[in-house]
């Protein structure tokens, strides 16, 4: 039997991404869509009612129904709360504050500066390592990635004459799949840890979980990422994306097409860049002087702690704030800013082109809000964690269908913390039973939380990447992000698993005081 050659399973590959794409793109605008899951919501939640199912919440023992949006109660919660739903979704404050400073950073010309700078430095052939990297690193900061690096990350691809939608897919890659990756210890640690010591303590009332049980496996897991996310971008996406044409793009896009090359840094900008550099060391000076003495003015108030102080709480107020005084001191020193009104007419155009992501927002607010309070996720999650119980399997099998059961979860529910308070009473003392320590259980749910993130609609900023992506690609819709982003789920999900499975058969601690196996009971 003749094999297929290595360029015949690439063009294999591409016809199964190009069918994904153009299926996704069959269903309408992605604002329509949401629009569409919304009343589907409320359509479901009356049949499910109808037929009185029910499901036992593991972590307080309630029963758990449906709530019909149909009914009198549910009309009532969907015209008094609309305003709410849209207003108080999460990532739409958090994105238009921080793109008040990165708006000004743009116009005064900052930015362009920088990234000219970036890339007169940077070897080429790291530059997309680099980007996965820093989205790895960057969900210390909340979801700044998204907002900042990703975006960034289009231009930077543009500015070197590369496909910007690799771009942006290599640094969604590194923030949104290596979710649980990263050197350094996150707010979602401590989160995740509180709730695996509450399901450990159902079996173990005085077991203790420290928020860096983690640490060693997301290390490696770090770099692990970062390669892969590499590869994928350079070997599969950017080869299918082909040469950009800046004609597919919005007009705004195809605009700034016409600036300054980025050959040489102009005495302006160098004069700007200065000025900069001056501001950001005493901003730096002042960030230190409140985190690094003891009683610092930056520090958790009572304690002293930096997992829960102003700093990490409030990032985005101070990537707005630092954003707005380095775009001041650019525009001072480059001359492109010469009065206030200048630097209002900058944070407003910023503004003016987050329209398409504003009507997505609402959309997108009401669906998981009507999700929420059917139950609907809830149950469905209830019943998927029962299902793998009474699988039967152990070892690494069982690990393996765990991570693919996180996984399918992350599909319908967005929040890691939201899923893992449902799932951890379950899978945490059964897994202990088992002689598994909590610790463990939580990485392998890491792993299915953070590879489908990149694919799933329910991810808070996936219709901001929507946005993104269609700044690029006029005709662009959610079958365009999928099929931009499905390599890499697999990849992540098969490399991740399979340094699950070795770090499994070597038996090496997952973190500090957190091995594999619980130790024998006497």
């Amino acid at each position: 039997m003749k094999t297929k050659t290595k360029k015949e399973k690439k063009k294999l590959m591409n016809r199964f991404l190009d069918g994904v794409e153009k299926v996704g793109n069959i269903l309408p605008h992605p604002g329509t869509l949401f629009a569409i899951f919304a009343l589907l919501v409320i359509v479901i939640s009356e049949i499910t009612a109808q037929l009185d199912l029910s499901v036992i919440h593991p972590g307080t023992k309630e029963t758990i129904k449906p709530f019909s949006l149909l009914s009198i109660e549910g009309l009532h919660m969907i015209l008094t709360k609309m305003v709410e739903n849209f207003t108080g979704f999460a990532p739409l404050g958090t994105v238009l504050v921080a793109m008040l400073g990165i708006g000004l950073a743009e116009t005064t010309g900052l930015i362009g500066a920088s990234l000219k700078k970036l890339v007169l430095a940077a070897p080429p052939h790291l530059l997309t390592f680099v980007i996965v990297f820093a989205g790895v690193m960057s969900n210390l900061a909340s979801g700044i990635g998204y907002v900042l690096l990703v975006p960034l990350a289009a231009i930077i691809f543009r500015s070197v004459g590369r496909n910007p939608l690799a771009g942006l897919a290599a640094a969604f890659a590194g923030v949104s799949g290596g979710y649980s990756a990263n050197l350094l210890l996150g707010t979602i640690d401590p989160l995740l840890a509180g709730i695996s010591q509450e399901a450990a303590q159902i079996i173990d009332p005085a077991y203790s979980v420290n928020p860096a049980c983690n640490y060693f496996f997301m290390v490696v897991s770090t770099f692990l990422i970062s390669f892969a996310g590499t590869w994928v971008t350079e070997k599969i996406v950017e080869p299918r994306l082909g040469k950009y044409n800046p004609e597919d793009g919005e007009k705004n896009e195809k605009d700034s097409a016409s600036g300054e090359s980025m050959d040489t840094l102009t005495p302006q900008e160098r004069r700007g860049l200065r000025f900069t550099l001056v501001a950001l060391v005493i901003i730096v000076a002042v960030i230190l002087w409140g985190i690094i003495p003891a009683n610092g003015f930056l520090r958790e108030a009572g304690t002293g702690g930096i997992l829960k102080s102003p700093l990490l709480k409030g990032i985005v107020a101070f990537i707005f704030l630092i954003a707005f005084v380095l775009s001041i001191a650019y525009g001072l020193g480059a001359g492109t800013l010469k009065s206030d009104k200048d630097i209002m007419k900058g944070m407003a155009k910023s503004m003016g082109t987050m329209g398409t992501y504003i009507v997505l927002v609402f959309f997108a607010a009401q669906f998981v809000a009507f999700f929420n309070w059917s139950n609907v996720g809830l149950i469905a999650a209830v019943k998927g964690a029962e299902a793998l119980k009474a699988s039967g399997m152990v070892g690494v099998p069982l690990m393996i269908m765990f991570v693919f059961v996180a996984a399918l979860i992350n599909l319908v529910m967005g929040s890691a913390s939201a899923k893992w308070a449902l799932m951890a009473p379950v899978f945490v003392p059964m897994f202990m039973l088992l002689g598994y320590t909590p610790e463990f259980v939580q990485v392998v749910y890491r792993i299915g939380d953070s590879t489908t993130n990149i694919i799933s609609p329910m991810m808070s900023y996936f219709a901001l990447i929507v946005a993104f992506v269609e700044r690029y690609d006029r005709k662009a819709g959610i079958g365009t992000v999928i099929a931009l982003m499905l390599p890499f789920t697999f990849v992540f999900f098969i490399l991740w698993t399979l340094l699950l499975v070795v770090w499994m058969l070597l038996g090496i601690p997952v973190g500090p005081g957190a091995p594999i196996h619980l130790p024998p009971t006497p």
